[in-house]
């Protein structure tokens, strides 16, 4: 091993697709922190559950009569989980606003509610760092999201080091209460500026600092309870579009009195793009919104709760012959510290997903080495650029890799490598995984 990592927990399992023999193995059982490589557990167990076709539903219901283009009640908004409306895999919720719209509706006299009864209310995972709750990667997931719960948020420097900062945000984002404690540093200084969502704080708090002379900058952060932010985006919108709205954006929880839904009518129902689509940024881009969604998937039946998900998805990898001894995983997105699988788990996995042809949705959302996603700017120049596939795992201390590459003489091969605990750097440990990659890029029996 090279420098770095020396001191490290390792685990690698290298195997021969076609000729089914184990190259190498170091610690294949030892039970490791996968980091977001848990994200192919996760996607593995969700399309053996519903299928590559399968899409979300959100519905539209409303609570009184449409009479001359008024809706003289509620518009609830109910929820199944769908992580994408907004974001990188799904439609814009402009085609929500259109089809209330097509319906006539020009003024609703009552509510936006949105209803996430189909899920368990949205809240950290166990195990989740307190400090990661207000980064994007951090937001929390529910029945209903948008832009995968992440809002931005423009600072601008006061006019000489120490006066206040200024922050701005869109107007759909008006209602998150935020705490400035961005300072003006001194010019030609670094720009170094996070968020915190402090247990017990209801305000998300900014900190850290900008240089004075420096241009405003943007920094995205969590958007806080995502069925209130889907509601609120909404309701901006509808103001926007020119519908009129009398009451404020609610979560069902928060809505007193409830919406009246005896004799409520759906008036629109919006579909996601299918499962093989939101796949492909969700591994690409390492997305744990779309994680945490998909791993809900495993759930027999509404309420799709945290524990029916991990009840479901123990009871696929039974089935395919992995033992639950193999695997403690926690949540769907590998952001939870509590996770461990061993290396063996990993590479079964991959080797009941292996598609020859290179061209299933489960290949086609692995990054590729020196082309896209999380491998982007790996392995260039080697045997393994546009060779590799695989999906990465990033956490403090603690790097994986895992998927597939092509021998020099063509022969396929599934491995997974991780490392937690190096003494040194993470691009130290990059580097060495990266480099055993290469070497299984360059192998030849001959």
């Amino acid at each position: 091993m090279g420098p770095g990592v020396q001191r490290a927990a390792w685990g690698i399992v290298v195997e021969s697709l076609d000729r089914g023999d184990r190259l190498f193995e170091l610690n294949p059982r030892n039970l490791l922190v996968p980091a977001s490589v848990a994200k192919l557990v996760t996607l593995a167990t969700a399309v053996d559950a519903v299928g590559w076709d399968y899409r979300y539903e959100t519905t539209l219901q409303a609570t009184g009569p449409i009479v001359d283009g008024v809706l003289d009640g509620d518009l609830v908004v109910v929820g199944s989980g769908d992580p994408a409306i907004g974001g990188r895999a799904g439609d814009d919720i402009s085609v929500i606003v259109a089809a209330i719209k097509a319906q006539g509706i020009r003024r609703i006299n009552g509510r936006i509610v949105g209803d996430d009864d189909a899920f368990e209310d949205p809240r950290p995972g166990l195990a989740w760092a307190w400090d990661d709750l207000g980064y994007t990667f951090g937001s929390l997931y529910g029945a209903l999201n948008f832009a995968e719960n992440r809002m931005a948020v423009t600072i601008a420097p006061g006019e000489s080091e120490g006066r206040p900062t200024t922050i701005t945000v869109d107007p759909q984002a008006a209602y998150r209460p935020l705490n400035n404690r961005i300072v003006t540093g001194p010019r030609g200084s670094m720009q170094l500026m996070w968020p915190e969502q402090r247990p017990g704080d209801p305000f998300l708090t900014l900190a850290g600092s900008i240089p004075v002379g420096d241009p405003a900058a943007t920094l995205n952060v969590s958007s806080g309870n995502p069925t209130f932010w889907f509601a609120s985006v909404l309701r901006h919108r509808l103001l926007a579009d020119g519908v009129e709205v009398t009451g404020e954006a609610f979560d069902v929880d928060d809505a007193w009195p409830r919406p009246d839904r005896s004799s409520a009518r759906t008036i629109y129902t919006y579909r996601s793009h299918p499962l093989s689509e939101i796949a492909q940024p969700m591994i690409g881009d390492s997305i744990n919104l779309y994680g945490e969604a998909l791993f809900r998937l495993n759930a027999s039946s509404p309420p799709r709760t945290n524990d029916a998900a991990l009840e479901g998805m123990g009871q696929r990898l039974e089935t395919w012959g992995i033992a639950r001894g193999g695997w403690q995983l926690i949540d769907g997105s590998g952001l939870s510290r509590r996770d461990v699988v061993a290396p063996d788990t990993l590479v079964a996995v991959l080797r009941r997903m292996h598609d020859p042809s290179g061209t299933s949705p489960w290949m086609t959302a692995l990054p590729i080495a020196g082309r896209d996603g999380t491998l982007n700017g790996r392995m260039k120049g080697t045997a393994a650029e546009n060779n590799v596939r695989a999906k990465t795992g990033t956490m403090s201390n603690i790097r994986a890799l895992a998927g597939y590459v092509k021998t020099r003489a063509g022969e396929p091969l599934a491995f997974a490598i991780m490392v937690e605990n190096f003494e040194g750097t993470g691009a130290q440990a990059v580097a060495a995984m990266d480099s055993i990659a290469v070497r299984l890029a360059g192998f030849s029996r001959n």
